[in-house]
């Protein structure tokens, strides 16, 4: 995955989440839950964005992991979604899937970071030079 799909991803998991959100049912479980996961899928997107303009290698290693928790955060208050009934477990199932897949990928990321801070390479390797000027919102329909 390059670089610039890994950032889309990463944008886009953060507005599918945001309609997930939407959709929960507007009650004190779905209102609560519904701004746990928005928050969540917001820290994936924001600090994917953020660790991509890192000024150090400790400052990238801390980013993605905080990429690395928020999708496994997100992970969470979806397997509640699915198990609490707010919304069939179907309609969930490729959201924790995704949210399966960031959270492994960056995990990745972050120990193959660390370890090439320790043998002084290139941290920034599998997602280097992911900076991009602008990038066109996916369509949601």
């Amino acid at each position: 995955m390059t670089d610039t799909e890994l950032k889309q991803r990463t944008e886009t998991f953060t507005l599918r989440i945001m309609k997930l959100a939407d959709a929960l049912p507007k009650t004190k479980s779905g209102h609560a839950i519904g701004a746990q996961i928005v928050h969540g899928g917001a820290s994936v997107g924001a600090n994917h964005r953020a660790s991509c303009r890192a000024r150090s290698k400790a400052e990238f290693i801390a980013k993605i992991g905080v990429v690395e928790e928020a999708a496994d955060e997100c992970g969470f208050w979806l397997e509640l979604i699915a198990e609490g009934g707010l919304r069939p477990a179907p309609k969930v199932s490729a959201f924790l899937q995704e949210a399966s897949e960031l959270t492994a990928t960056m995990a990745a990321s972050r120990i193959s970071a660390g370890r090439n801070r320790r043998t002084g390479t290139d941290c920034r390797l599998p997602i280097a030079n992911c900076r991009i000027n602008s990038v066109q919102s996916p369509s949601l329909t």
